[in-house]
């Protein structure tokens, strides 16, 4: 019976997902968007920092009522799910009421994920010379590592420019879901 409910399921999730009305929707909300952050990148930067901020402490939340819902785990471990629930819940109430240091966090966040992209690019294509754009895969490697380490240096300059970048590409997807749509 659960097979026969999955692809119902799956079939219904397929016939919504192609509806057009539903791409125009995600296109147009897309154009909004990116249109506030080019125009209004400060209270953009702000709404993406209390966001951060209220995601790490729901997500507190859920995981401290998942620390008691796993049947059977040793006492240590829901000790440290919990130890991590608690952690979360103060760091997201310190950075609600800290927007300016949530989005530090966040530059600094993406500034490292950044350049640990790009060294792991650059060993990839350095010990992978058969691949496919090695070039390519260098290229991207290198700007990511630079992009990281400009982020790192400058998160104020960096997260406003950012932010329009995100502007501007939001726009330019939003227009090509609703352009697809006609």
């Amino acid at each position: 019976m659960s097979a026969v409910m999955g692809s119902d399921l799956e079939a219904m999730l397929r016939s919504i997902g192609r509806a057009w009305t539903w791409i125009l929707a995600f296109g147009v909300i897309s154009i909004l968007v990116g249109l506030a952050a080019i125009f209004w990148p400060g209270p953009t930067l702000v709404a993406i920092a209390i966001v951060f901020a209220v995601q790490l402490i729901v997500g507190a939340v859920f995981r401290f009522a998942a620390t008691f819902a796993v049947p059977g785990e040793s006492g240590w471990l829901k000790g440290l799910q919990a130890l991590l629930a608690i952690l979360s819940f103060v760091v997201g109430v310190y950075l609600l009421g800290h927007v300016s240091l949530s989005l530090l966090v966040l530059a600094i966040l993406l500034g490292a994920y950044w350049m640990a992209n790009g060294i792991i690019e650059l060993f990839l294509a350095v010990g992978h010379a058969e691949l496919p754009g090695r070039a390519w895969l260098i290229l991207s490697g290198v700007l990511s590592i630079v992009a990281g380490v400009i982020v790192v240096v400058a998160p104020g300059i960096s997260l406003f420019t950012l932010t329009i970048v995100l502007g501007v590409s939001l726009v330019v997807f939003g227009a090509m879901c609703s352009w697809n749509v006609s």
